[in-house]
């Protein structure tokens, strides 16, 4: 399919999609998210997705988060239209039931930190820097979202000063998983995205599934909402089918 905003290619089981407006910044227009959101509806069902992969195009910026220019000409109207979609829009992104990887090439500021908050893995190289900007232009943004991954404490920070959090403190606060070489970015999100492709993709998908669904709940109700699932959604057959398969894909016989 072809789009004005994103590009997106495929390789053994992984999605590349890339915000493609470098002479922006990628930053997020309309036409873009609406882009976005309409290629992940497309591949949501297609059994040869097993893993995404997000990232932007160039080498200044991941995103420079929405595209404000564009907002400033909107009536009040235009922009609650609009602003419902994004809505939308992020939570599909946020549960999208394949596991997402962010390829942080750059800069994430505003609305692309949310995004890149809202994957499953990021990983970044020297370039990478995020700005939670929503309290500078008199919004709110990401507190259901940052928290879960870097603790009330270093979110409270961010949030509340919008200052930028570069590449090193970003994977030292657990922001980033890990940082590589732009150089390597690319590849070294295909190689994650690869292993998680060779995976069963049920139940890939059911771990992403009750991890989400898990946030907030105690312990002892996490364990209960695990064993349940095994038992019902996420039944499997014989312990053994499981082996079996694995030595498949490992290539040794059972």
């Amino acid at each position: 399919m072809s789009y004005q905003y994103i590009l997106t290619d495929r390789v053994e089981g992984a999605e590349i999609i890339t915000l493609n407006r470098p002479e922006k910044l990628n930053a997020l227009s309309f036409g873009l998210a609406k882009e976005l959101d309409d290629e992940l509806t497309r591949i949501e069902t297609d059994d040869e997705v097993k893993a995404v992969i997000l990232t932007g195009a160039g080498e200044r910026a991941f995103s420079a988060g929405a595209d404000i220019h564009e907002m400033a000409g909107m009536s009040s109207e235009e922009l609650a239209e609009r602003q419902a979609f994004r809505n939308d829009a992020t939570w599909h992104l946020a549960t999208f039931p394949k596991p997402i990887i962010g390829a942080i090439n750059g800069l994430a500021y505003g609305g692309a930190a949310l995004y890149s908050s809202t994957l499953d893995i990021r990983i970044g190289c020297e370039r990478t820097s995020f700005r939670f900007l929503a309290a500078s232009y008199g919004r709110v943004n990401s507190s259901w979202s940052l928290p879960t991954i870097i603790g009330l404490p270093k979110a409270k920070e961010l949030l509340y000063t919008g200052r930028e959090v570069k590449a090193e403190e970003a994977e030292r606060i657990g922001l980033l998983n890990q940082v590589v070489p732009s150089g390597e970015l690319l590849d070294t999100a295909m190689a994650m995205a690869q292993m998680i492709a060779k995976n069963d993709d049920r139940m890939v998908q059911g771990l992403k599934r009750l991890l989400l669904e898990d946030i907030g709940m105690g312990y002892r109700e996490r364990y209960d909402n695990e064993e349940e699932a095994r038992a019902t959604w996420l039944l499997a057959g014989h312990p053994r089918e499981g082996f079996k398969g694995f030595l498949d894909r490992k290539g040794q016989r059972a």
